[in-house]
Order: C-alpha cells, then sequence, then structure tokens
C-alpha cells in the first residue's frame, strides 16, 4: 500500500510508523522545521517508554508528489482541514482515500447517517461543505483514535498510551478492514468496526465537556472532576449530549458514572484543548462543541449547558489570541 501523509505530528506520525512497520511506502508532506529534519534523517522517531525506534519515510514539500498513493491520513486539527483544502486537492488521486485522525464531528458524519440530521453539512466543521465536496464519504475511511501522544522535537514523537485506533468505512467503500489489518500489523491497536458514527460519538462524548471546560478552568481532568462543580458541570453536558443522540440514533449514553470513572483512570492528564490554550494556540471549539451546538440547533434540541460553554470558550479562544498577538 502506498500512503501520504498530511500532518506528521503527534497522532499522524505514529499512525504513519505504523504504517512503515507493516511494509506500506509512505511520504509525507512537511515544511519548516519538521522538513528540514525529515530530510537530514529520512526518519520519523517514535518514542515509547525506554524503546526508540526510527521508521524511514520519503519527505517532500509539495503537495502534488503525494498524489497517486491509495491512502491519504491527514492528521491536522479538525479546524484547519477547511483551510487546507486547496492542499489536499492537490494530493488526491482519483482512486485516493481519506482517513483523518481528527477530533469532534468530522464533515462526512451526517451525509448517510442522522435520520433527522441526514445530509446535514455544518458549519461549526465544514463551511460551505468544501471538504464535503472533495471528500466525499464513499472515499472515506472514518477514524477514531484513542492514544496520548506528543510532538518532542520536529520529526520526533512520544508515544504515551496508545488504547485503540477504530476505523470503518464512512460510505460503502470496504475499504477500512484492509486499513485496519495493515496498522495492526505494524504494531498500531487498529480495528475495523460497521459502526464508526457511534465510535465518534463515543469519543466525543466525553471530549465535548472535558476539553472546553478543562480549558475554562486551567485544571487538569483530575482537579476538574475532583471539584464538585466541575464534575456537575461535565455530567450536564453529557445529559445535554446523550438526549441529543437519541434523536439522531444513538441511544444508551446513559452511564455518566461509567464514563467519568473511565477519564479518572487516566489520571492528571491535561486535555488538547488545555494545552493549546496555554501554548497560546486556536482551539478546536467548532469541530468539539460547537458542531454539537449547531446540530442541537437545526433539531430544536435546547442544550442550555453546551451552547454557555462553548460561547464562554469562543470568548476565552478570542480574547488569549488577541492579548497575544
Amino acid at each position: 500500500m502506498r500512503v501520504s501523509v498530511i500532518g506528521a505530528g503527534a497522532i499522524g506520525g505514529w499512525l504513519a510508523s505504523g504504517f512503515v512497520e507493516a511494509g506500506a511506502t509512505v511520504t509525507v508532506l512537511a515544511r519548516g522545521a519538521t522538513l528540514e529534519a525529515l530530510r537530514r534523517s529520512g526518519n520519523i522517531v517514535v518514542t515509547s517508554g525506554e524503546t526508540r525506534r526510527e521508521f524511514s519515510v520519503d519527505v517532500t514539500d509539495r503537495p502534488d508528489a503525494l498524489r497517486g498513493a491509495d491512502l491519504l491520513v491527514l492528521g491536522l486539527k479538525a479546524h484547519d482541514l477547511p483551510a487546507a483544502a486547496p492542499l489536499i486537492t492537490e494530493a488526491l488521486g482519483k482512486e485516493t482515500f481519506v482517513a483523518a485522525a481528527i477530533n469532534g464531528l468530522p464533515w462526512w458524519y451526517f451525509e448517510s447517517f442522522g435520520g433527522p440530521a441526514r445530509g446535514l453539512t455544518l458549519d461549526a466543521v465544514d463551511p460551505g461543505g468544501v471538504l464535503a465536496r472533495l471528500m466525499p464519504a464513499e472515499r472515506v475511511v472514518g477514524t477514531v483514535v484513542h492514544a496520548a501522544s506528543r510532538v518532542e522535537a520536529p520529526g520526533e514523537i512520544r508515544l504515551i498510551k496508545a488504547d485503540r485506533v477504530w476505523l470503518g468505512d464512512a460510505g460503502d467503500s470496504h475499504f477500512a478492514a484492509p486499513v485496519a489489518e495493515l496498522l495492526y500489523s505494524g504494531g498500531v491497536p487498529a480495528t475495523a468496526t460497521e459502526h464508526i458514527h457511534r465510535e465518534v460519538w463515543s469519543k466525543l462524548w466525553g471530549n465535548s465537556n472535558m476539553n472546553p471546560l478543562t480549558a475554562l478552568a486551567r485544571a487538569d481532568a483530575s482537579q476538574l472532576l475532583d471539584d464538585p462543580g466541575g464534575r456537575g458541570m461535565v455530567v450536564a453536558m453529557m445529559r445535554e449530549m446523550a438526549a441529543l443522540g437519541e434523536r439522531i440514533g444513538l441511544s444508551g449514553f446513559d452511564d455518566f458514572e461509567g464514563r467519568i470513572n473511565e477519564t479518572r483512570k487516566l489520571g492528571a492528564i491535561r486535555t488538547s484543548m488545555l494545552q493549546d490554550i496555554e501554548a497560546g494556540r486556536e482551539i478546536e471549539i467548532g469541530p468539539i462543541l460547537g458542531s454539537l451546538v449547531e446540530l442541537a440547533q437545526h433539531l430544536g434540541q435546547p442544550t442550555p449547558v453546551m451552547a454557555g460553554i462553548c460561547g464562554l470558550a469562543r470568548l476565552l479562544d478570542k480574547n488569549l489570541r488577541e492579548k497575544s498577538a
């Protein structure tokens, strides 16, 4: 298999290493310091525990050099995808499938799913439907990553924890299973599923509350859940999302205590949104929470807590970035 990667960072780079280990030919689009590091060494470096390994990749700064791959992996932040549409257009071949390792509701989510929301395009995810036209569901391998990693230096990734990577066909392509098998053979705990929409929703059921609340509170996950008020907000947001899920055919999201206990097992983690706030980067509030608020408005479903937290997080993001500009 020929695999191209745009966004070989903490998650994209780790997935790229799995494809290399499995015997795929991998080409990475890089810029700046990452481009220089990969051209110098020719390897993506992944460290897990005390084990440090190097994985040979081809590197380019030309998106058209990615064209012709069997699979294009997008390791960018979800809110960066619309602006990256021209790059993706150049990189896509006529037969190329796309796997986007992103958080939040993806652009393809409601193309063939969602009951009363079926066919809906969310501006919080895909303004103007650009991504849906460029990458229709029939060309998409839905990807849900349950893993923690970070970039320690350009081209160097530390894998902290890898639980599961779910892969499922967003359309009727039947391409997810061979991709999952390849990644699994390369040491990535990948599994194909026929219920990729549910897996996306399940991850977001935790991300949509823990991410913005930890960012607003400047608190790690343990601190937030140890505070009665913080924990109460988590439960309130989970309850609203569970009711929203019922409207689109996703039931069974009612074990709030069980989900909180699972989060507690992760310890004092600093969520990606908290890390972005601390680093002065734009946060993924649109795909992770704004998309749910927009969906609720479309369906006429009341979500006052989610809407309120979404507004506060947007203001925090805007004011902090204006202050640092």
